[in-house]
């Protein structure tokens, strides 16, 4: 029989155990560099990319013992490899005694996971599994064990690193009522378990039981963003968009920037007007409708965004940046923008300004003016916006002062 040669990794000989001193941005390099190297394997190879990857998620902890984690960088590098690696072996059409051979070694490497790292690989297990078979065969050899973490007779609950496993598992297997009889012994209630049952209602057809039963997990150690985020998920499934709109939308979408927030829901919900989005988005957080000026600006919703950036404070650069790159599409937009930049820093606001910040805000805004035909009004305008300065240093007044005594 022809042997297989064995594969060279590049990534092994980096990943040595404490590889890495504290800083966490090397770490990340080569994590990043390590799952490129399995992805350009996957493409001729997938059977091999998945040996790579249930490699590196041997390797990995070891090797980062000694990184700083505290920054959560490196945590999140790492959740994000463990997702995309778990997706990889899963898919590889690897036979029966191998996918066995991998699921032993990657148990072992969780076991050995001290710091840990790959904590979340366990709620893959099910998908590791492939069959519901394998899946309930591995549900066996947990739910025991889960079952005496989690018994009132010890006295105390126990962490079992296998939970999550067990349910990912039973999940899989189709063992949904033996599911849902685990989560009711569990000490405690935590979305991070619950989640299973939500997911196993919704599997047997009972998505009515499933929302109530997500909206029962709200507690202490709640996750209300993951919460909203599976309830909208079950009522778009029964093709009740509205109701999935109007309780889950806002909550269920929050992205890392205002901007990020409303396009996640405009794409989620074509058939919404993009002014009730905005409108509700705003009314979303009383006192800082400013802050959505920018999301306004880039639905093309330019006497909205105008509103709500003159409504309550809107960061000035913001405005005197749509001032500079609306100022030829839309002048008459981007004179309204600049003269709210230049109301708020009037009014104070704004971080670490200097005269430049006004002076810029003032310069595009005279520019836009004049390609709109109204720069006689908007000379005035910011005339009295200067008079009644209230900056600290006056330093509108002072940055314009020349300019706002000329007679136009």
């Amino acid at each position: 029989m022809k042997q297989e040669t064995k594969h060279e990794w590049a990534f092994r000989a980096r990943f040595r155990r404490r590889a890495f001193g504290w800083k966490s941005q090397p770490a990340i390099a080569r994590v990043k560099e390590a799952v490129a190297e399995i992805k350009q394997a996957a493409r001729k190879d997938r059977v091999l990319a998945a040996e790579g990857a249930v490699l590196f998620l041997e390797k990995v902890s070891p090797a980062l013992e000694q990184v700083d984690s505290s920054s959560g960088a490196i945590g999140a590098a790492i959740n994000k490899t463990v997702e995309e690696l778990a997706s990889i072996i899963a898919q590889a059409p690897a036979d029966e005694t191998r996918r066995d051979q991998w699921l032993e070694r990657l148990w072992q490497a969780i076991e050995d996971d001290g710091i840990p790292y790959i904590e979340l690989l366990p709620e893959h297990w099910g998908e590791l599994c492939v069959t519901p078979a394998r899946a309930s065969r591995w549900a066996d050899d947990f739910i025991d064990v889960v079952r005496r973490s989690w018994s009132p007779d010890s006295g105390r609950s126990s962490y079992f690193k296998g939970t999550s496993a067990c349910m990912s598992a039973l999940l899989k297997a189709g063992r949904n009522e033996e599911l849902l009889a685990l989560l009711k012994i569990a000490p405690f209630t935590w979305w991070h378990y619950r989640q299973w049952g939500v997911k196993a209602l919704v599997a047997m057809g009972k998505k009515a039981e499933a929302l109530r039963y997500a909206e029962e997990s709200r507690g202490i150690n709640d996750s209300p963003i993951a919460i909203a985020i599976a309830c909208e998920e079950i009522l778009l499934s029964s093709g009740l968009a509205e109701e999935a709109y109007d309780r889950y939308a806002i909550e269920a979408n929050q992205g890392t920037t205002y901007v990020a927030t409303y396009r996640a829901i405009a794409k989620k919900y074509p058939r919404k007007e993009t002014r009730d989005i905005l409108r509700d988005l705003a009314a979303s957080t009383p006192g800082e409708e400013g802050k959505w000026f920018a999301a306004a600006k880039s639905a093309g919703l330019w006497r909205e965004a105008i509103e709500l950036a003159n409504l309550t404070p809107c960061d000035p650069r913001t405005l005197t940046r749509a001032a500079r790159d609306m100022g030829a599409a839309e002048p008459l937009f981007a004179v309204e923008a600049g003269l709210a930049a230049l109301r708020w820093l009037a009014e104070g606001y704004g971080y670490e300004i200097s005269g430049l910040d006004v002076r810029e805000a003032y310069d595009h805004t005279m520019q836009a003016a004049e390609k709109a035909g109204c720069k006689t009004e908007t000379h005035a305008r910011i005339h009295a916006l200067a008079a009644s300065d209230a900056s600290a240093g006056r330093i509108v007044a002072k940055a314009l002062g020349r300019e706002i005594s000329l007679k136009q």
